[in-house]
């Protein structure tokens, strides 16, 4: 049953003593040991935004930079979560390590990209993936896949492998006010340390789990 599905975490644990000052610096030390523990789309981080119904939206995307202490994805600017954030800035990330036991969680402001730096990424994509940005007509009702299929082979045969940005997509950045740092430990007693951003300074504190 649902019920009896538990882990009792028991990986590492997170002491003020060894946590670095800095909650980049940390993260990056965490980021480094995901990807090298062939942990499964070690980038993945979930962002959640907030409609005009006060209604929140979960989704995960991926983390794609770190720009100057900012958190950077890329997405479709005519989507429901870019509409939702041009609405309201405020939203929050998280990743999650499950081999490693552990969580990120992040609030912060989002800002968009400028044009140079979200087409210069958007350059180094695949071509496939950058055939499919003008493909999807993101969030909108669509008749059938065949339909997606059909636009991406017309975009296809007009561009003819060289593929400029969509005026329609593009980059943003989180740029972090809050990042707590969470590690799995034994019987529930989980460590939580968290960066708050006070007077353009880092405070650090613990929670109970």
């Amino acid at each position: 049953m649902l019920r009896d599905i538990r882990t009792n975490y028991e990986y590492s644990a997170l002491g003020e003593e060894e946590i670095l000052s800095n909650p980049i610096e940390q993260f990056n030390h965490w980021l480094k040991e995901a990807i090298s523990s062939n942990q499964l789309e070690p980038t993945a981080m979930t962002l959640s935004t907030v409609d005009e119904h006060l209604q929140p939206h979960s989704r995960v995307v991926l983390l794609k930079e770190l720009i100057d202490g900012s958190f950077v994805f890329y997405t479709n600017y005519e989507g429901n979560k870019a509409q939702q954030m041009s609405k309201n800035n405020k939203v929050s990330l998280q990743f999650f390590w499950p081999t490693l036991e552990r969580q990120v969680r992040i609030l912060g402001m989002v800002e968009k990209l400028d044009e140079a730096t979200a087409n210069d990424y958007f350059m180094t994509r695949p071509i496939k993936s950058q055939l499919g940005a003008w493909a999807s007509p993101q969030s909108q009702t669509i008749p059938s896949y065949q339909f997606l299929e059909k636009r991406y082979q017309f975009f296809e045969e007009k561009f003819a492998g060289n593929v400029p940005k969509p005026p329609h997509w593009g980059g943003y950045k989180v740029v972090p006010t809050s990042i707590e740092f969470w590690q799995g430990r034994r019987n529930r007693l989980h460590d939580r340390l968290v960066f708050n951003l006070i007077d353009n300074k880092w405070i650090m504190t613990r929670l109970a789990p």
